[in-house]
């Protein structure tokens, strides 16, 4: 039953990416260290968050930024996937064998920084955009500063909310009786 509590919270999660949000204010993190704390299988915390990226990416490259694209786009950044695989792999770390409020934020941050740092070396590596010197590497991670702000901020809500959510209803389903009096109070 928890797991499909935890799978349920996922998808709800993911689909927030769907409605309009601020850049980099997104749940796949939260997503990632989550299902890497309560999924026993490692396997099934890092395919669940990538799986939800790569359908909402889908929906999204091809529809809401289709005019960006010549074509139906199947993939996105391979850069962002592998920091959301290793952003799995720092949750299991982290969290899988004890989870508190004080884990769970510091792996927030912890993500969210190791987001930050694999994602705009893939920039300044790919892009063509910088030039392939330390000067152009801090130049692009300079760029990406102010996305960096709603990233630490998405992480930390969406963490809030899924790990939140299911200390809740894990108390809730436990003494059911408890928990309903104490919110028709």
């Amino acid at each position: 039953m928890k797991h499909r509590v935890a799978f349920v919270l996922i998808v709800l999660a993911i689909l927030t990416r769907l409605l309009p949000h601020p850049p980099n204010f997104t749940p796949i993190t939260a997503a990632g260290l989550f299902g890497a704390s309560v999924f026993g299988q490692l396997w099934l915390g890092i395919a669940i968050p990538l799986l939800s990226l790569f359908l909402s990416d889908l929906y999204i490259n091809n529809v809401v930024y289709d005019h960006f694209y010549d074509g139906f786009v199947w993939f996105g950044s391979l850069w962002v996937y592998l920091a959301f695989g290793m952003v799995s792999v720092l949750g299991r770390l982290m969290l899988h064998e004890k989870t508190t409020g004080i884990r769970v934020v510091i792996a927030s941050l912890s993500a969210s920084t190791l987001f930050f740092l694999v994602t705009n070396f893939g920039v300044w590596l790919t892009s063509g955009m910088y030039p392939l010197t330390a000067e152009g590497l801090l130049a692009c991670y300079v760029a990406g500063i102010p996305f960096f702000g709603n990233t630490l901020l998405g992480d930390l809500f969406y963490s809030a909310v899924l790990f939140g959510g299911y200390a809740w209803t894990a108390r809730l389903w436990k003494q059911p009786q408890q928990a309903i009096r104490s919110i028709n109070k």
